[in-house]
């Protein structure tokens, strides 16, 4: 069965990405690929100057990277003024060994440090936009500190040496911050030292595109997105390559678009953080255009940036900016510019609205709109309202909003690698409270195993069968037994009530059907399940709070959740789980676990507001 599920997922994943994927590995352990034979010197003192002041809020400007350094939206570190330790992982002081060896030498996940992702962080050059910003207030420290700090990085981090150069994406996160931070300092014109980092980055992902792009993710768009924008940079500066460089990246993101967004704007990662980055990438990308005064890209590109703003304006909690906790989150955030929190979307979803519907998400006073007026955007004066039922089928999503409830159903449609078993999760939404909630990730590399914890079915508000997740897990990142979604309906049965239903079986042949009523006082929730062998577990991840068991309800501060079945529950309990709001955190949350024989069929959950 293993050997068939691994051959099955293998031609779902597709020959000529694993093609791509094996030849630049084999190419890589030969020492033959492009992307180690490249040979490029940076460093310099004057990467930006200046610029003239310009008159902004200092309170809108994020705070981080002054006098403390902000890890995954979180965790702060004091700084005292000094770069960051560039190879040392903030969380436990480890400093990794033979850290200048060259990139292709040194591993992903066996580090002496621990998870890579914490040496990354600061090296995605967040840093770099604030201390531009306040430098456009006028602010000459700024200015010097931002040319300390890269001098700094370039002499620790000598060109294709280290954890830092190992990753096209994390290069590409630097380039589209570089150019951006070049666009809030109105310098068009390139220094001797910012053309150098520029470049050097621009062939160290230029040379390991195809690896990219057999991602199927946001390796493809981050990656295509560096080329074009820092290769548009290179060419207006009469840079050789420059302009090879930006019809490659103009190619390839025009293609990752395409292929990339489904036609409902669903992305390929099944992530909401991820699609967060995406959305980013493409309004950076716009927006840069502009102002170089590069030819537009094609209609399609558009439509299909459209359609992924959509797809995240209507996840957002708009009363806070808070999303559902929904697929793979490793704190990326691009364009963090202001003291936004990092699970705030607002900022994100002003700025898409604006740049490709010409509208505006939200229209009161809030952190929001100041991107819109940094990079001289109008206002817009159409706004888009919130819809209370969308469906986007081609992803697998459907989020259903009746007065003071949001519920967001995440059901497979798997047409790329799915990376948790989260089939058939609802989280539930009492206002701007995540009352039933996901887990999310933690961190990829946890030597505790709590890394498929949190990927796997019991980190879901779904049904777990016989003690295993709901697709086999075949490596890291890689997933067998693909889950397809059937019998999925939809219906308004009246202006006060709204139905959904959806159902799969897995690869032992278990089978849960989901079907979810919204009105404005409950949630009824039924569950039909069955082919399993033992035992079935349904669990309920809730929010915080002193919840009491009273028979066979739960009552909360917010809401009583009431459970039924058509046979006596094995168990009824409450215990401790995990959750994960931001990368590398955990905290522990109440979860309702139910179990059941084989004998049961049907399971009614009733959430009613208090």
């Amino acid at each position: 069965m293993r050997l068939s599920l691994i051959l099955q997922t293998l031609w779902m994943i597709g020959i000529f990405n694993i093609s791509r994927a094996l030849i630049y590995k084999l190419l890589i352990n030969c020492g033959l690929h492009p992307s180690i034979l490249i040979k490029h010197n940076i460093g310099g003192s004057n990467f930006f100057d200046l610029p003239a002041k310009l008159k902004l809020n200092p309170e809108e400007i994020s705070t981080n990277w002054e006098d403390f350094g902000q890890y995954f939206g979180w965790y702060k570190i004091q700084l005292n003024g000094e770069p960051p330790k560039w190879h040392t992982n903030p969380f436990n002081g480890k400093i990794i060994e033979n850290y200048l060896l060259p990139w292709w030498k040194m591993s992903d996940f066996n580090l002496n440090i621990g998870d890579i992702k914490t040496v990354w962080e600061a090296s995605r050059f967040e840093w770099v936009l604030i201390f531009a910003l306040r430098a456009r207030l006028g602010d000459k420290f700024a200015i010097k500190k931002l040319n300390i700090w890269l001098a700094d990085w370039c002499k620790n981090n000598p060109t294709y040496f280290g954890a830092n150069w190992k990753c096209g994406q994390e290069a590409s996160i630097r380039v589209i911050h570089l150019s951006m931070a070049a666009k809030f300092l109105n310098q068009k014109t390139m220094s001797t030292s910012i053309s150098r980092l520029i470049v050097a980055h621009l062939h160290r992902i230029s040379s390991s595109t195809a690896y990219g792009i057999s991602q199927d993710n946001n390796h493809a768009t981050s990656e295509a997105a560096a080329l074009y924008m820092g290769g548009i940079w290179c060419k207006n500066n009469n840079i050789k390559n420059g302009n090879k460089w930006a019809k490659k990246g103009r190619t390839l993101l025009e293609r990752a678009v395409s292929r990339l967004i489904s036609s409902d704007g669903s992305f390929s990662q099944y992530s909401i953080n991820y699609h967060r980055l995406l959305l980013d990438t493409l309004s950076a990308v716009e927006i840069w255009r502009l102002w170089q005064n590069d030819k537009i890209f094609s209609s399609h590109f558009y439509h299909k940036s459209r359609l992924a703003t959509k797809w995240l304006f209507t996840m957002v909690i708009p009363e806070n900016g808070d999303v559902p906790n929904i697929g793979a989150n490793d704190g990326a955030h691009l364009l963090a510019i202001t003291n936004s929190d990092y699970r705030d979307y607002r900022p994100t979803i002003q700025l898409a609205m604006a740049v490709f519907h010409h509208s505006l998400a939200y229209d009161n006073e809030g952190l929001y709109n100041f991107p819109l007026m940094l990079h001289n955007l109008n206002m817009p004066r159409k706004k888009i309202n919130t819809p209370n039922f969308e469906i986007f089928d081609k992803g697998g999503y459907v989020v259903l909003r009746k007065k003071h409830f949001t519920c967001v159903l995440k059901y497979p449609r798997y047409q790329f690698r799915p990376k948790q078993s989260d089939a058939l999760h609802l989280d539930v939404w009492i206002g701007s409270k995540n009352i039933l909630r996901d887990g999310g990730t933690y961190k990829y590399n946890s030597k505790s195993g709590l890394d498929n914890y949190f990927s796997g079915v019991q980190c879901h508000n779904t049904i777990e069968f016989d003690d295993r997740d709901q697709m086999p897990r075949l490596g890291r990142f890689i997933r067998g037994g693909w889950l397809n979604s059937k019998n999925v309906n939809f219906s308004e049965f009246t202006n006060d009530e709204f139905s959904v239903s959806a159902g799969y079986h897995d690869w032992k042949s278990a089978y849960h059907n989901r079907a979810i009523t919204i009105n404005p006082k409950e949630i009824i929730i039924k569950d039909s399940i069955g082919g399993f062998a033992k035992h079935a577990v349904l669990r309920w991840r809730l929010i915080p709070d002193k919840w009491i068991l009273n028979d066979y309800s739960l009552v909360g501060k917010y809401c009583t959740i009431k459970m039924d079945a058509n046979v006596p529950f094995e168990t009824f309990n409450l215990v401790e789980g995990w959750e994960s709001r931001y990368y590398y955190q955990k905290s522990e949350i109440p979860v309702l676990e139910i179990s059941f024989g084989t004998d049961v069929s049907e399971i009614i959950t009733e959430i009613r507001l208090k």
